[in-house]
């Protein structure tokens, strides 16, 4: 497993506390860059700017991926840009959801 997928598992395991889904599922991770020197930067979003988990998501994952043998560095950076929809739903979180 290379560790952009080592990564993707460890964001899987952080959930929302109000759906049944992952972030990752959510599609709430944008995007994933990882340097030469193994440090990661995530863009992430939520839901709604009012997003009461606001200050608990981004840290998780971010402590997640930091704890990877792999990786000297995590940062999560929100973004609302594009803003969260129900597109970002993959397959798997639809099912979840109900939504198919």
């Amino acid at each position: 497993m290379d560790l952009k997928e080592k990564i993707i598992s460890e964001i899987k395991k952080v959930y929302d506390p109000e759906l049944p889904v992952n972030v990752y599922d959510l599609g709430l991770i944008y995007d994933i860059l990882i340097s030469a020197s193994g440090n990661v930067s995530i863009s992430m979003t939520l839901t709604s700017p009012n997003c009461p988990v606001a200050g608990v998501l981004p840290k998780q994952v971010e402590d997640r991926v930091s704890a990877l043998h792999d990786v000297k560095g995590a940062k999560v950076t929100i973004t609302f840009d594009p803003p969260w929809s129900r597109d970002n739903l993959s397959d798997a979180a639809k099912l979840e959801l109900g939504l198919f």
